[in-house]
């Protein structure tokens, strides 16, 4: 099954932008900043979430770590390395990955 929820994503603040449906998302981040990407509503149901950067599963590092049982992906200290195409979804659902969102670093 695939996820066709849209993203909700919080930047220090600034309000989530909304992006037409079948659009990916655009996020802009600040070079050296925190960026915090949630994953949709309903993600609680599934208690096994990844997240993907660029279609490969996700490593969790000291700037990179999931939150709430992978509802946030937590990014510290941007740098221009992190942007792309980030996506989650629950590991129990087969086949493509779920709503995407585009990372921009600016800075």
């Amino acid at each position: 099954g695939e996820d066709s929820r849209s993203f909700h994503v919080s930047i220090q603040g600034t309000p989530p932008s909304i992006a037409s449906p079948g659009e990916i998302p655009i996020i802009t981040a600040v070079a050296g900043g925190q960026l915090l990407l949630e994953c949709p509503e309903g993600a609680e149901l599934h208690p096994n979430i990844e997240w993907h950067r660029e279609g490969s599963p996700l490593q969790e590092d000291a700037r990179r770590q999931v939150l709430a049982q992978g509802r946030f992906l937590q990014l510290r200290a941007v740098a221009a390395a992190d942007g792309g195409e980030y996506s989650c979804r629950a590991t129990s659902a087969p086949g493509d990955t779920g709503p995407r969102v585009r990372v921009q670093v600016h800075g």
